[in-house]
């Protein structure tokens, strides 16, 4: 086996061992101590803090005690998703995976390589680096939703160092220096409930659309089943009597929904009610048929529900709904192409009279997203609904005179024959957080090649995986002659 194989080999199975652990983002207790456990056991000094971030410390190696300590970042949490019919639970179930030549993927589900192919490639390095100063690897918690981690993590873990690369981002031969900030919105209400007046009970479900990642693929023309279902629903509800039991759609707030179902009653006869389906099948298509061409909303008959949603209550629901900002709020001004202001209506649920709307704005400019709260406090005021505003994270500022960022950039160059893109992202990354906690960080965020993340079609392209960890090899040796 050549040198090459070895390092993608050593980089898979690290990866292997974390897809064995179920780690949704809130439930991170057993990667947590799997880390510990696993890093103690290469000779590392391990913090594991009270929210259950790993802190990890490996000493200079001999005669560069002196050289700038640079920390190795990435996050243990993933985003837990299923393809429609697929049985798992993300709480006790392991992610299945899938190898070929090209690719590994995860079987029905999302695969995790966001960020476990970070988590392994920093260990590897740490296993192989030769010639490096001072290095800490700084796992976090819950990055995909709150990013409590990144949060809760103590300054001191970031005030002694002068390098950070973060290992978050999803194509080998990007550098990011700047990312987008954002906010948890959610909108709760107990709605009125009543016995069923109409005739006919029926399930409607959407399904068929692409969904991926709310900041990577916001710009790229995708629908939102949710919105597609709420059109749907009002449709019926101007058509004739027609009531809302129930509504699910979507699997995470920062993953456009792919799918989404509901339960009504009604009195309108079949025919006509596949006829405003297919209406909105064929408005969906007139929007979004070239990027997000696969649409179906689909009816059946099920049984009665004992209860359904009072008519107000139900109105107030579906106008919520369908006003809620989804998608490009606004580009860049200054970088071509970049998103710089989107909002993604991510999952809703309403059963048993309980509805709970998860709402997730993201924007390059802090005050846009303080904006978004505004504007939440007053749609909720209109609708009846609670409006529950959670922590602005914050953006991250690109560094124009960032050594790493050159170093970073020189190196990939000479080893793979091409410039590396050095680009601002609409994601959202922890890096805004550290920068808040030490301005003089000189920070960058690499990652490999990833597509489709927080999706079924989730896959990791395995031909990156060697570049990525030879650059961070390199990097850290060049570090260590500074």
């Amino acid at each position: 086996m050549s040198n090459k194989d070895e390092i993608l080999e050593d980089v898979l199975d690290e990866f292997s061992n974390l897809a064995k652990i179920p780690r949704k983002s809130g439930h991170e207790k057993a990667v947590s101590d799997y880390l510990k456990k696993r890093l103690e056991g290469m000779g590392l000094s391990v913090v594991q803090d009270d929210v259950n971030n790993i802190i990890a410390d490996m000493p200079a190696s001999p005669g560069y005690e002196s050289a700038p300590r640079t920390i190795l970042q990435c996050h243990m949490d993933m985003v837990c998703v299923a393809e429609e019919g697929v049985s798992y639970d993300p709480l006790t179930d392991p992610i299945r995976l899938h190898r070929t030549d090209e690719i590994l993927e995860a079987e029905g589900t999302s695969l995790g390589s966001d960020d476990g192919s970070g988590i392994a490639i920093i260990i590897h390095t740490l296993k192989s680096v030769k010639r490096h100063g001072s290095l800490r690897m700084i796992v976090t918690v819950d990055e995909e939703q709150g990013m409590t981690g990144a949060v809760h993590l103590d300054k001191k873990y970031l005030s002694d160092a002068d390098f950070l690369i973060n290992c978050d981002s999803e194509n080998y031969d990007e550098l990011t220096v700047g990312s987008a900030g954002s906010v948890n919105l959610d909108f709760e209400k107990e709605m009125k409930e009543q016995k069923p007046v109409c005739g006919s009970a029926y399930e409607i479900a959407v399904s068929g659309l692409k969904g991926g990642h709310s900041g990577e693929q916001i710009g790229s023309g995708r629908g939102n089943a949710i919105h597609t279902l709420a059109y749907t629903i009002r449709g019926l509800f101007d058509k004739g009597d027609t009531e809302l039991a129930s509504m699910h759609g979507g699997k995470a707030r920062n993953a456009i929904p792919d799918a989404s179902s509901a339960v009504i009653v009604t009195d309108i006869p079949e025919n006509e009610i596949d006829k405003v389906l297919r209406d909105e099948e064929r408005r969906f298509s007139d929007i979004y048929g070239d990027s997000d061409p696969c649409i179906s909303i689909e009816l059946k008959k099920v049984n009665m529900p004992e209860k359904v949603l009072d008519h107000n209550g139900a109105g107030s629901l579906l106008d919520l709904l369908s006003v809620l900002h989804t998608g490009v709020y606004a580009m860049s001004q200054n970088v071509s192409g970049l998103v710089e202001t989107s909002a993604n209506l991510g999952v809703v649920d309403v059963e048993d009279g309980h509805a709970n709307i998860q709402f997730f704005p993201r924007s390059g400019i802090d005050a846009q997203v303080e904006e978004f709260t505004r504007y939440a406090r007053a749609i909720a005021r209109m609708s009846g609904f609670k409006a529950d505003i959670g922590m602005i994270s914050p953006g991250w500022k690109e560094n124009k005179h960032s050594r790493l960022a050159g170093l970073m950039s020189d190196i990939f160059k000479q080893q793979n024959n091409k410039p590396m893109n050095v680009d601002i992202i609409h994601a959202g990354l922890e890096c805004g957080w550290h920068f808040m906690k030490n301005p003089k960080l000189d920070m960058v965020s690499i990652g490999v090649t990833t597509k489709d993340i927080h999706s079924p079609n989730e896959k990791m392209v395995l031909s990156t995986v060697r570049p990525q960890a030879e650059l961070i090899r390199e990097t850290i040796e060049r570090i260590a002659e500074l």
